[in-house]
């Protein structure tokens, strides 16, 4: 991990010296791998049977490879402002995609000279370890999150809002490493959002799995099902509210009606992954030319995944279950844990403190995260007892995962008739969520509401405000996506036999109709 080098940066932790004389300085340099909407178990080294990630996975072989992994908020706006602070959404106030609760709360009159931020967010954190930060992405520009630049000395807008391939990315990145690779002490986030949807893998690429069978629980008789069902990014209204496609993205179907439109879905993410990743090898490639990569630490992770089929959706990630939440970690931090297996419960805003003590870091802790850091040192069990994770920008729900159970509290449905106000799966027989199990459980739920309700009690206690932002966003008219489609969205069931749905949804939602 370190190498034996004069540092013009100070402050850096390292092994002691034995002899008299001044103290040595170390070099570290940082590469954080940040790609959109991945789901682990479309990673090969996660067990998925295509080979999606050969230089993901490489990396994966040479560190500590979390399976456990969760958002605390999802989706993208939420997700990364948890994992920036530290903190849940509960705290920050974002935890919607529009109104309020997309912006941060104002710290208001306990706010010093700089806000916190400034002081403890992930770049701040690497700024107080002797590191020079640098971001390549879009994000910022994408949400209007201006805070996510707080802590970083470089950034970098690829300025296509979120809509880049990774061709966009790249050429960027490669010319930083080129010119900088070589100097001390770095932080390096590169984000890439191929994943993302509308699937966007270039038609030069081709298709790479167009011989490779699909995931076995994904059969005719599920798509049927799934046509059945209505609600947004449906298998017969992708495009959220209609079946509309965009020329631009033929991997991105507008309406699966049938295998080989479900295929055609499949392929689109997943040749989004292998596009990704043959980019991110040429980043490996770019820091082995310039001596760098031995000692590299990297750490791959996602924002959020995705629902490919799961609870009927596709192409979103739009719910607080188990694949919109659960998401890659891999850490390779040489000289600590190789080839090494977590299958413990922890959260993305859990990287600060672990970062800040395998650095040696001391900060005022605002954190709601805590640290995993003896995972990474000696392979130790760091594990939470159980998760709560969040949704309210399609949806207004929260989850807890604990033992083999995803149980889901839905508070709007998001104009899906198909949820109940409990859910409850059995991820560990059940992965994908195709058998809701609470009515036959009640003591499960129970046990899950408690954890849920306990969960929400410490962390009320802990703020200066006396709102919970899920209200919020009720009170404001819903979350982000849902507001003011339903009418619209009604004509488009009656274009397509399934006048059924608009008496339920007049029924259920008559302020939208104006009643």
């Amino acid at each position: 991990m370190w190498n034996k080098k004069l540092s013009k940066n100070t402050g850096l932790p390292g092994p002691p010296t034995q002899t008299p004389g001044p103290p040595r300085r170390y070099i570290m340099r940082i590469l954080y791998l940040d790609l959109d909407t991945l789901r682990p178990d479309h990673l090969g080294c996660y067990g998925y049977h295509r080979n999606t990630s050969p230089n993901i996975d490489s990396i994966a072989k040479q560190g500590v490879r979390f399976t456990g992994y969760h958002c605390s908020d999802a989706p993208c706006l939420p997700s990364r402002a948890a994992l920036m602070s530290g903190r849940f959404g509960i705290h920050t106030g974002v935890i919607n995609h529009g109104g309020t609760n997309a912006d941060m709360r104002l710290e208001g009159s306990d706010r010093r000279f700089r806000d916190k931020m400034a002081i403890s967010s992930l770049p701040a954190i690497m700024r107080r370890a002797g590191l020079k930060t640098v971001s390549i992405s879009p994000f910022a520009e994408r949400h209007s999150a201006w805070w996510f630049y707080a802590g970083f000395n470089e950034m970098y807008n690829s300025g296509k809002g979120g809509m880049e391939s990774a061709e966009d990315i790249t050429p960027t990145a490669l010319e930083w490493i080129e010119t900088n690779a070589a100097e001390d002490n770095w932080f390096l986030h590169i984000n890439y959002w191929d994943p993302h949807t509308p699937y966007r893998a270039p038609a030069e690429f081709g298709n790479p799995f167009e011989n490779d069978p699909l995931p076995d629980w994904l059969t005719p008789e599920v798509l049927e099902e799934h046509r059945k069902m209505v609600g947004p990014h449906g298998a017969r209204e992708i495009n959220m509210y209609d079946n509309a496609t965009n020329p631009k993205y033929p991997r991105h179907p507008g309406e699966l009606n049938n295998m080989s439109d479900l295929r055609r879905m499949i392929d689109g993410y997943d040749c989004g992954i292998r596009y990704m990743d043959e980019h991110i090898g040429r980043i490996f490639e770019a820091l082995a030319k310039q001596g760098v990569d031995n000692d590299l630490i990297v750490i791959i992770s996602s924002d959020h995944g995705e629902n490919l089929g799961e609870l009927g959706l596709w192409g979103e990630h739009a719910t607080a279950d188990y694949p919109t939440t659960r998401i890659p970690m891999i850490i390779r931090w040489p000289g600590k844990q190789s080839g090494h297996i977590d299958d413990g419960l922890h959260y993305n805003l859990d990287l600060i403190p672990t970062l800040a003590e395998l650095l040696g870091v001391n900060v005022p802790n605002s954190w709601d995260g805590t640290s995993y850091a003896n995972v990474i040192n000696n392979g130790a069990d760091c594990s939470r007892d159980h998760l709560v994770v969040s949704q309210c920008a399609h949806v207004c729900q929260r989850g807890v995962r604990f033992g083999d159970w995803m149980y889901i509290r839905t508070y709007h449905d998001g104009y899906h008739l198909s949820f109940t106000d409990e859910m409850l799966f059995d991820v560990t027989a059940d992965p994908h969520q195709q058998n809701n199990l609470a009515d036959s459980n009640p003591e499960i739920c129970g046990q899950a509401a408690r954890i849920l309700e306990s969960w929400h009690q410490s962390m009320m206690k802990t703020m200066p405000h006396d709102v919970d932002p899920l209200w919020t966003v009720m009170q404001e008219g819903g979350p982000e996506h849902t507001r003011g489609a339903l009418p619209a969205y009604c004509e488009f069931l009656e274009k397509t036999d399934r006048g059924w749905a608009v008496v339920e949804y007049k029924r259920k939602y008559p302020k939208e109709f104006g009643g």
